[in-house]
């Protein structure tokens, strides 16, 4: 028979899990009409936000930024592709690399998506010392996790 404590150990409330992926679903949600405006979805953004920063890396490369294997990450490039946002190509020292590069379109919506970050601030309202703390605490679990 189970205890008073670790029963309470298995109330909802008490799952660190949980609020996790409450937050997460949340913060998911609070993107899509951001992201609807830009005609991606939330993996999208997150892949445009890898090739912004560093255009012309491997799959491999942008499966490691994002923490996602080929087996996810192909459909979504491929979609991304015929966004006409990605070209993918072969890499000149290794064919069976696949590189990634962004388009004018994708140079052209980063203009817009650089708007997104600002507008999910106002949406939170948490100060940026309070965030970032989020974001260490988060990246400390994954990386405890992973």
């Amino acid at each position: 028979m189970l205890t008073e404590t670790e029963l309470d150990l298995l109330c909802l409330d008490s799952q660190i899990c949980f609020s996790l992926y409450s937050a997460t679903n949340a913060v998911v949600r609070a993107y899509r009409p951001l992201l609807e405006k830009l005609d991606l979805t939330y993996p999208q953004y997150l892949a445009m936000l890898v090739l912004w920063e560093k255009d012309g890396i491997s799959v491999k490369e942008m499966g490691e930024s994002l923490h996602l294997d080929s087996g996810t990450l192909t459909p979504l490039l491929k979609r991304l592709a015929l966004k006409g946002l990605v070209n993918r190509g072969r890499s000149e020292t290794d064919e069976r690399v696949r590189v990634l590069h962004i388009t004018e379109a994708a140079h052209a919506l980063k203009l817009e998506a650089g708007k997104v970050p600002d507008q999910m601030l106002c949406k939170i309202k948490m100060s940026a010392a309070k965030l970032n703390q989020l974001k260490a605490l988060c990246d400390e679990v994954y990386s405890e996790l992973s």
